[in-house]
């Protein structure tokens, strides 16, 4: 597979635009951007596209950068704002209508509205006509003269053919008279001015600039690569190599959008998923890891073997159930400290975890050392835990078990043995505390065992039983419980 251009070391690009927040279809541009720059040792640039002066904002920027962040994309050197880059664009508009590759246009918003619409009603696909390429200087000084301002159009001509080598797609071929005429590349301004410069032209001078060898974006985007490399020829630069990425697809095989719910990387985060299995699984989104990889692995596990040759031509369907899966991979591969230290914020927010024997350290890692198997995701570890820090309502279930024959004296005879939450309590005295109080009893120990965690938990459902127990016991939570569950039962 070709590897640059022109010989030189690879260089690729992001260039979000900060119009909202950071999408995960660009999050997946982004990771397989930064993936072949790792792979072939060369680097992955950042542009901020923020020409969109209404939409552009500088809380979108923070966002997508502290997304890329979050996910492990670190970028090499400092991003490029592209405001900031508007004259090197508008000397490059002035150098093609210099060189006859770009024209004045005075066409009213009117005059192109009523074109458009004579062209839908003989159901012809929408294109300017290219009606002021030509115009003489005595036509353009009588527009100037009625007050019109002017956009900037680039030349394309209907008989051009543009070809290009896709890494994903392979030989591209695409008719000019197929780019909807003459490209608007400034938008409207008085005739003695050039206005604000358009996404066609500016991507073509900032990737020139930044010296991208290699241009990784979705498949959206491929009318844009025919139009940008008439720009590139026109110009005399040196095109990059380009590969068009399969869109994310909802289950219904549309695009993943807004309507589908959460699209937002920092979503995802808030939802408790991992940036770990979030950049696993955006991998695994139009990529086919090699034979015997599987699809658990690092970005850097990735970055060793990625390449286009894998990449799918097909959408790739955003999958719920993997996506999970993969989270819960990660969840339950993390030490017990690990874990800690990414609930901790989460059960702080609540007011858990922040005096007394939850706030001990050894406590709280015996506790997600408890959860960690059976999470899925982080805020899985919030739910789980809140009966471990507050005293929980029992379920219709829990109420229905305290209430069985049996329940209540088993309690009875448990509590009347449990020794003070400051005395040293083992797995092998809780186990003989239960024998004890299933013989004293008179019942079996299923009913006990069902009964107490009714009266530790509020319901049926929940961690080991018996680590349950002496986690409670140590914080002094087991006691009030038993005696809340027998005067319930009385």
């Amino acid at each position: 597979m070709p590897v640059a251009a022109t010989g030189a070391a690879v260089r690729v690009r992001l260039a979000p635009s900060p119009t909202g927040t950071l999408h995960i279809g660009t999050a997946r541009t982004a990771v397989f951007n930064w993936l072949f720059a790792r792979r072939h040792g060369g680097q992955f640039l950042l542009r901020i596209e923020d020409t969109d002066r209404e939409r552009s904002k500088p809380e979108y920027t923070t966002n997508i950068l502290d997304g890329l962040q979050w996910l492990g994309l670190t970028w090499d050197g400092d991003p490029v704002i592209q405001s900031e880059r508007i004259a090197a664009h508008r000397a490059t508009i002035q150098a093609l209508l210099d060189s006859g590759h770009a024209y004045r246009c005075y066409a009213s918003e009117a005059e192109l509205t009523a074109m458009r619409e004579r062209q839908a009603a003989e159901n012809r696909a929408p294109r300017y006509d290219n009606r002021h390429r030509d115009l003489s200087p005595e036509q353009e000084q009588a527009f100037i003269a009625e007050g019109r301002e002017a956009t900037i159009r680039f030349r394309i001509d209907d008989d051009a053919l543009i070809t290009w080598t896709d890494l994903v797609r392979g030989e591209m071929r695409w008719a000019g008279s197929d780019l909807g005429g003459d490209m608007v590349i400034a938008r409207r301004a008085p005739s003695d001015q050039i206005g604000d410069p358009l996404y066609n032209l500016v991507v073509v001078v900032d990737d020139a600039a930044m010296a991208i060898t290699h241009v990784i974006r979705g498949e959206d985007h491929i009318a844009n690569t025919a139009k940008q490399l008439l720009l590139y020829q026109a110009l005399g630069l040196p095109a990059p190599m380009f590969a068009h990425t399969p869109l994310i697809l909802n289950q219904e095989g549309r695009k993943l959008s807004k309507r589908d719910g959460v699209t937002s990387v920092s979503d995802f985060r808030a939802m408790g998923y991992t940036a770990e299995a979030l950049a696993n699984y955006m991998t695994l989104l139009g990529w086919s890891p090699p034979e015997g990889m599987g699809e658990r692995f690092t970005l850097a596990e990735a970055a060793a073997v990625f390449d286009f040759e894998r990449v799918n031509r097909a959408g790739a369907r955003f999958d719920w159930d993997k996506l999970n899966w993969l989270n819960g991979q990660v969840l339950h591969g993390l030490d017990p400290e690990t874990l800690r230290q990414q609930l901790l914020p989460l059960w702080q927010e609540r007011g858990w975890a922040t005096s007394g024997p939850a706030a001990e350290l050894d406590w709280q890692r015996d506790l997600c050392a408890l959860l960690g198997p059976s999470l899925t995701l982080l805020a899985d570890g919030v739910a789980q835990a809140e009966p471990f820090f507050s005293v929980p309502s029992a379920d219709e279930a829990a109420l229905q078990q305290l209430a069985s024959p049996g329940a209540r004296e088993g309690l009875a005879a448990l509590s009347e043995r449990l020794p003070a939450s400051d005395q040293p309590f083992s797995a092998e005295q809780a186990q003989a505390l239960l024998s004890e109080a299933v013989a004293a009893a008179g019942i079996k120990k299923g009913v006990l065992m069902k009964s107490l965690r009714a009266a530790l938990l509020g319901s049926l459902q929940g961690p080991d039983l018996l680590t349950t127990w002496l986690l409670l016991h140590r914080c002094g939570g087991d006691r009030p419980r038993l005696e809340r569950a027998l005067a319930a039962a009385a």
